[in-house]
């Protein structure tokens, strides 16, 4: 019986945000098809999502089989259109019938986990061919009413694989700056000493030393000797002026060895006596946010295939060069500086780079450069991470205030073209409007009615606040907004820009690029110092597979760069050193994102939640579910077994599911796609094309040259038509599978480089992984040029 249908949109099924529950009547399945990564105990590792395609049992005990969606639109990152083959074996079948689907879906995002999650699911379209009314019915209840919540789970690398990033809208940060930090160049080893101002200097209780607080660097001042000592890495330096000359400092004065028995002097005290310095490095000292293009000797470079660009390939710096002779690009904090020669003076170049670097290819060491590349869609895929909000419903009353501490009495500044002020004399953002005081702290918001509190969640948040400017080191609370106000409970969005994540210029770049002067203040037997964190100073670079800026060099100091290097207690009185001294490497590594106003730095696997430094008391994460999920997609144990088709693609279930006698178990692999023409097609050796028709596969012919053209026009005309079909010519429908072809083994290599350590680790700097498995993305799945 011929069944083609449209599917009532009243089907849907809600999903969870943090419980999974195990259908009884729907096990899940979870193909393990392709090559998967391995830990470091030689155990392989299963995709992120549980891999495709996926089984579900129906109530009457048959199976069905459905393979990876192909995404169609994905708009906002909230509403996704998809197509995907799915295979319905009944309870004693000889073989499968085969039919394609449409899905809408809402999908929430884990940037961190890499996954998005699909709910609210509803078939649009079905064609089944060979199915009845009821068979057809079962399909659909299965796939929309039965699949266990948590099963609708989807790597983000298949998605953005496919997606077309024409629909990729930047929303600019209006005001973000792009002047040129200071730019040091050497090419002998050096270090950059980035000291927030003026040295601020602090006592240190009954020791002749003091230390400079508004540094990232272990600096002190002797003063018996005025003389100056630095500690580099196990060694020390010492000069009679901050600014050097620097030398081996040779034997320390005996105050180092009566410094405080406490965390703040642990790594000082760790490298006393110091190591003999057998060659003293530069030392680059700069009293402004800078940045240094450190070379091991003279330039190296290297050319970049199919580009007239070089890659100056012996430095940890993102640095090209147009030619031998042709100017230099450096790229550091999303924003490429142009200059004629390393040694300056630079400009600012994103608006006008060569085409060339849209041409760098993904298997180049430095293909992380292309996020920064407006027009690539690299760039476009950045931007749409940057601009998935995180989420987190916080209980009013469990959730309790952070303590505020103002140095003396509160004060406050106006804040230019608005009507509101911020504190200025505390670390916590703290925003008067009328008579009423509201702070934002780690992405939730409380009112008090006094600047002392007492504080509350609150789900108000007045629209003054939203105007605050990008030169206001308090425009980061301008991301944290309200979804939704409930008795109970406010759920929160933060976009990336709070953690210091802006979009400008079509790309993801790292600060606003405004230099903020620190709280200084003295008096009492310590000065109070609270810094902000800078646009530059950290040599901050994009990681692919965060989805955030991070740190990886150690020339800019031991705690994370950018001067800042103690924070203030004003309930002790005393500073806390290292502690709040990471920048967006976080704590002594690489760390995806960095709270640059309340010194939290909460990485997960990858990326970093913003709400995770609640904890789960009172704040439920609004991507909890993508921890949920992964467990329960890669559990394994004396529950789980695994079953192979005829064809070698294995599948985990729980539950024992009849496989049929179709041969459909055999495409684990995942070559079974949904064309958009209704039909079934799967790919064979060579690339060539078969249809689904009558029970059998027959071969599709192949288009011509002019064919293919038309259907390419067609596809282009229709862009942007989420969810319309693109024509039943065989062109059209081979272009549409080409395509998807190429983006689901992109996709799959994706995956597969997001689970190495490297990607784990935020050290990676290429859109290809070390161990290989990717192959060049320029088909027609891949890259467009």
């Amino acid at each position: 019986m011929n069944s083609q249908s449209r599917v009532p949109r009243v089907l849907a099924v809600a999903v969870s945000a943090c419980v999974v529950v195990q259908s009884s009547t729907a096990p899940l399945l979870i193909a393990q098809g392709g090559a998967q990564p391995t830990d470091t105990s030689g155990a392989k590792t299963p995709d992120a999502d549980g891999g495709w395609p996926r089984d579900y049992a129906t109530s009457s005990g048959g199976t069905i089989r459905m393979f990876q969606p192909q995404v169609a639109s994905w708009d906002g990152q909230r509403h996704m259109v998809a197509y995907a083959a799915v295979s319905y074996n009944a309870k004693g079948a000889p073989k499968s019938a085969l039919g394609t689907i449409t899905i809408e879906a809402d999908t929430s995002v884990s940037v961190s986990e890499r996954l998005v999650d699909f709910s609210h699911i509803k078939l649009t379209e079905t064609h089944f061919p060979d199915l009845s009314n009821d068979q057809l019915r079962e399909v659909t209840s299965t796939l929309t009413q039965d699949v266990p919540v948590g099963a609708h789970i989807i790597a983000l690398d298949r998605v953005l694989a496919r997606l077309d990033k024409s629909q990729i809208v930047p929303k600019n940060v209006q005001g973000v700056k792009a002047d040129p930090p200071a730019i040091f160049y050497s090419t002998s080893p050096a270090i950059l000493v980035n000291i927030d101002g003026d040295p601020i200097w602090s006592p240190i209780q009954n020791n002749d030393l003091r230390f400079a607080v508004n540094t990232n660097w272990d600096l002190f001042e002797y003063s018996p000797a005025k003389t100056f000592f630095l500690r580099h890495d196990q060694s020390w330096l010492s000069a009679p002026d901050v600014k050097g000359p620097w030398k081996a400092a040779g034997k320390l004065p005996d105050a180092f060895a009566t410094l405080p028995a406490d965390d703040n002097w642990k790594d000082v005290k760790a490298a006393l006596p110091g190591r003999t310095v057998t060659s003293v490095p530069k030392v680059l000292v700069s009293t402004s946010p800078a940045e240094l293009i450190l070379l091991k000797g003279p330039p190296s470079y290297q050319t970049v295939s199919g580009t007239g660009l070089l890659w100056v390939a012996n430095t940890e710096s993102d640095v090209f060069r147009l030619g031998k002779n042709g100017p230099v690009y450096f790229l550091v904090s999303g924003r490429w500086f142009r200059a004629d020669g390393f040694e300056g003076p630079w400009t600012f170049a994103t608006p006008d780079l060569p085409e060339d670097f849209k041409k760098i290819p993904r298997s180049h060491a430095r293909s992380r450069v292309l996020a920064s590349v407006p027009g690539t869609d690299e760039a476009a895929e950045a931007v749409l991470l940057a601009q998935v909000p995180q989420t987190a419903s916080v209980n009013k009353k469990q959730v309790k205030a952070p303590d505020v501490q103002y140095e003396g009495e509160p004060q406050f500044e106006a804040i230019p073209s608005t009507t509101v002020s911020r504190a200025t004399n505390t670390d916590k953002d703290i925003i008067k409007v009328g008579d009423l005081y509201y702070m934002c702290f780690q992405g939730v918001w409380f009112m008090g009615r006094s600047p002392n509190g007492p504080w509350e969640v609150t789900g108000s948040v007045p629209k003054q606040i939203y105007e605050i400017p990008v030169s206001s080191p308090s425009y980061n609370v301008t991301n944290v907004t309200v979804v939704e106000d409930n008795s109970d409970a406010v759920i929160f969005a933060t976009a990336a820009a709070y953690t210091g994540m802006m979009i400008a210029w079509g790309c993801a770049v790292w600060g606003t690029g405004y230099y903020y002067p620190p709280y200084v203040r003295y008096g009492g037997y310590y000065p109070v110092y609270h810094g902000y964190y800078p646009s530059y100073g950290y040599h901050a670079a994009y990681n692919p597979w965060t989805g955030s800026y991070g740190r990886g060099v150690s020339a800019y100091g031991p705690y994370g760069g950018a001067g800042v290097g103690a924070r203030y207690n004003a309930n002790t009185g005393t500073y806390a050193r290292g502690a709040a001294a990471y920048g967006p490497g976080g704590a002594r590594g690489v760390a995806s994102a960095y709270n640059p106003r309340t010194g939290a730095s909460a990485a997960t696997r990858q990326g970093s939640n913003v709400y995770g430094s609640w904890g789960q008391t009172g704040v439920q994460r609004g991507d909890q579910w993508a921890s949920t999920s992964r467990v329960t997609n890669n559990r394994t144990g004396a529950t789980t077994r695994a079953t192979q088709g005829s064809g070698g693609g294995a599948a985990v279930t729980r539950n024992p599911v009849g496989t049929g006698g179709s041969g459909v178990a055999r495409t684990g692999s995942g070559d079974v796609y949904a064309g958009r023409d209704g039909n079934v097609y799967k790919q064979g050796n060579g690339g060539t094309w078969q249809k689904y028709d009558n029970g059998g596969w027959n071969n599709v012919q192949q288009p011509t040259a002019a064919q293919r053209d038309q259907a390419q026009q067609r596809a282009s005309d229709a862009r942007g038509q989420a969810g319309a079909r693109t024509g039943s010519t065989d062109a059209a429908t081979v272009g549409q599978l080409n395509r998807d072809s190429a983006a689901r083994a992109e996709g799959a290599a994706r995956t597969r480089t997001a689970a190495s350590p490297s990607a784990q680790s935020g050290a990676s700097s290429s859109y290809r992984s070390s161990g290989g498995g990717s192959r060049s993305s320029r088909g027609g799945g891949g890259r467009r040029r």
